[in-house]
Formats: structure tokens, C-alpha cells, sequence
């Protein structure tokens, strides 16, 4: 065991000596190049973070880009196939477009929705009450456990023989209606997921949104008071301008992560012929397939998913000017 810790801590001396003197090597090499000794000691600071961009940033996005064009399984050398890849996706797999169509309706739906009750969350938070923190912290609670373990405590809570069903049986058959099998039938998967979603209210989105609303300035909910305005008034007329910044914030971060949903459909086995998958579990699925592997497959598709999330958050950017208010450029 100390044997062990002693190479480990032997390594990374060895590899923090390395970057040292490469960060020497690159200042000297700057300043005989005739750059100020200031300007030198500042790109040569930066060394391990643009070496770490390089090699763990830039050159998997570019590879990934080049696999799109080849026919590779990780085993063998690429093969460059074109545009193959991407018409099979757009045309020939019957997974696609049912899993487009999920993910795009998840997000459309469980976004605005959970964005309205983080706001909630968020306001009664932002009041100033006794114990205030204790509510806050109870509230945060939910946000603290792990992805895997609120994914299998909404299956246990949505399965067929359910907590939800044995509690809504009565309802059930009043209505005359059979247990919804979630996350089985067609019907329910969509719903089922959105339901659980919405665990993620408590999460970060209204940590945010409570910075936004401790910002607002008092005074112009006095002058609304004053104006006779209710409290209707001033989310409408304060609350919503004012906290629209923030809500653009968090509504860009909100659609790259429902294009990006992945735990839930790993954990969750959904049909993807028929109700569709999340299209970043395709892209795992056919990437580390084990020796089936389709890493040029998958990387096209990764990319079909860059440009879908950057139509989307554009759409988002380019509506901003009609909702968002931005008190510095009041004119």
C-alpha cells in the first residue's frame, strides 16, 4: 500500500518537474523572441491549462469530427466513408427519429415547467421568515443525492405495481382506467419521465434564481406599494423584469442539458423503435458497444447533436431581445 501511494506521489512529482521546465523553456523562448518579460510570464503560467486543453479538449472534438467520416470501430483503422454515416442516421436508422422526437418533446415540456417551479421554490425561499436557512436547506436536500439513486427510487415510485399506482388505483377505476405500465407502454413514457424531472426543481436552478431575486432592489417594490400594487404587481411588473437575466441563464443551461440527457434512458430501458431513446444514450450505445463497436457511427450522431443544440440555444439568444431586460441598457 505505501508502496503504491510512493509511485503515485513519485509520478506526479516527476510529471509537475516536466511542466516546470517546459514553462521555463517557453518563457526563455518568448523572451528571446522579444517579448516583454511580464507578457512572457503570463503564457508561460498558462502552459499546463493549454496543454490540458489541447490533449483533453481540442483533440477528442477534432478527432471525433474526423471519426464522422470513417467507418471506425476502435480496433481497426478508420475507413473514410463521407457522408455515410450521416445519411444512415438521417435515413436508414429506424432509432433515430423516435429518439429525436422523445428528447425534443422531453425538453420541451419538462424545461418551462421545471424553470416555473424553481421560480416557486425560489421566491418562497427569498422570503424573510424564522429558520429561513433550515427551509433552505431542506429544500436543497434533494439536489445532494446521486443522479443513479433518484433514477432507481422513480422507477421503484413509477413501476407497475408502483408507490403512484397503489396510491391512484382508486382513481383508476373510477374513471374505468388500467394502471399505467410508465416508462413500458408508449403512451406514459414521456409523461413518466417528465415527472421525474422534476425532482431536479430543488437543484441548482433555484440556488440561481435566489441570487437573482436577493438582487432585485427593494425600493421599487415600495414604488409599486406605493402606486397601490398588489403583489400580482409586482411579480409582473419587478419580480419577472428584473429576474429575466437569470432566467435566460438558466433557460440556455437548461436546453443543452435536455439535448445532452443521458441517466435517465441508461437506467431506464425504453424502447427505442417505438418510444425512442435519449439520443445521447445512442450515441453511447453505439460507441462503446463492446466489439460491435460504431465510434465513427456514434460521432456523427454527437455532431448531429451539436448542431441541434446550437439551432436551439441561437432560437433562445435570438428571442432574448423580446423577454429579457437588461437595467444597464435602459435607455
Amino acid at each position: 500500500m505505501v508502496d503504491f501511494y510512493a509511485r503515485t506521489l513519485i509520478d506526479y512529482a516527476v510529471v509537475a518537474l516536466g511542466m516546470a521546465v517546459a514553462m521555463f523553456i517557453v518563457f526563455q523562448v518568448l523572451v528571446r523572441l522579444g517579448m516583454k518579460r511580464e507578457a512572457a510570464t503570463g503564457y508561460a503560467l498558462i502552459l499546463p491549462w493549454l496543454l490540458g486543453f489541447i490533449v483533453w479538449t481540442a483533440y477528442p472534438i477534432l478527432a471525433s469530427l474526423y471519426y464522422s467520416f470513417t467507418n471506425y470501430n476502435v480496433f481497426q483503422p478508420p475507413k473514410w466513408v463521407g457522408l455515410d454515416n450521416y445519411v444512415k442516421w438521417l435515413t436508414n436508422d429506424r432509432s433515430f427519429w423516435p429518439s429525436l422526437r422523445l428528447t425534443l418533446l422531453y425538453g420541451l415540456i419538462s424545461l418551462p415547467i421545471g424553470l416555473a417551479l424553481s421560480l416557486g421554490v425560489a421566491m418562497l425561499l427569498a422570503r424573510n421568515v424564522r429558520g429561513v436557512g433550515v427551509w433552505r436547506t431542506l429544500y436543497y436536500l434533494p439536489a445532494i443525492i446521486p443522479t443513479v439513486a433518484t433514477i432507481l427510487l422513480w422507477r421503484w415510485l413509477l413501476g407497475s405495481e408502483g408507490l403512484v399506482n397503489q396510491i391512484m388505483s382508486p382513481l383508476y377505476n373510477l374513471i374505468g382506467m388500467d394502471k399505467p405500465s410508465w416508462f413500458v407502454d408508449e403512451r406514459y413514457a414521456l409523461p413518466g419521465l417528465i415527472i421525474m424531472s422534476l425532482w431536479g426543481v430543488f437543484g441548482a436552478n433555484t440556488v440561481i434564481l435566489l441570487a437573482g431575486l436577493k438582487n432585485i432592489p427593494t425600493h421599487l417594490y415600495e414604488a409599486v406599494e406605493l402606486d397601490g400594487g398588489g403583489a400580482w404587481a409586482k411579480f409582473r411588473h419587478v419580480t419577472l423584469p428584473m429576474i429575466s437575466p437569470t432566467l435566460f441563464y438558466t433557460l440556455v443551461l437548461g436546453v443543452i442539458a435536455a439535448v445532452k440527457t443521458f441517466e435517465p434512458g441508461i437506467f431506464i430501458k425504453l424502447n427505442s423503435l417505438t418510444t425512442g431513446t435519449f439520443l445521447q444514450v445512442l450515441v453511447y450505445g453505439n460507441a462503446f458497444a463492446g466489439g460491435n463497436s460504431r465510434m465513427g457511427y456514434a460521432s456523427a450522431l454527437g455532431w448531429i447533436m451539436l448542431i441541434i443544440i446550437m439551432v436551439l440555444t441561437l432560437l433562445v439568444f435570438r428571442s432574448s431581445a423580446l423577454w429579457v431586460y437588461y437595467e444597464g441598457e435602459r435607455k
